[in-house]
């Protein structure tokens, strides 16, 4: 299965960059892995609910082009599954399952309506908010477990 985590802004912080370069190789014996990151459409440091909107639907644009197979949207909205439940859908519940997904981390502003109107599953990572970046790393750890979970390996206690 080919699995991408697409984020619309860039990572910066070295730490984090790491553990998404640890959680990558961790899981190359499980799935074909890539990690898109696109930049965000820059709007000023006080923007309108328009100039917000007009660069959600650039970003669903870039989104749309760069992803591949089925869509899961982040926001918070979304569903919030147990680490059991996830690498139920992961690994058992997609359609089309032994082809691809693509996860979404939207900019600070969230995702366009359009994406979340696209996606197979809109997911919730908790009722907190956590830096675009920390959620990427949280995300791929999240995979890999599920991962571990349907190999039924020690991993996951």
């Amino acid at each position: 299965m080919f699995v991408q985590l697409l984020t619309v802004g860039k990572q910066k912080e070295p730490h984090l960059i790491s553990a998404q370069e640890i959680y990558a190789k961790r899981l190359t014996p499980f799935c074909k892995f890539q990690f898109t990151q696109l930049p965000a459409i820059k709007i000023s440091d006080k923007p309108s609910e328009k100039e917000i909107q007009k660069a959600l639907a650039q970003e669903s644009d870039l989104i749309q082009k760069n992803s591949k197979g089925i869509l899961i949207a982040l926001c918070i909205e979304g569903k919030q599954f147990s680490s059991q439940d996830f690498s139920k859908l992961l690994t058992q519940d997609l359609p089309m399952r032994d082809s691809a997904v693509t996860f979404v981390i939207g900019s600070s502003f969230g995702l366009h309506e359009s994406i979340k109107k696209i996606a197979f599953q809109k997911l919730s990572m908790s009722d907190m908010t956590f830096p675009h970046a920390l959620a990427s790393v949280m995300l791929m750890e999240q995979i890999y477990r599920a991962y571990q979970i349907a190999n039924h390996t020690s991993y996951h206690k």
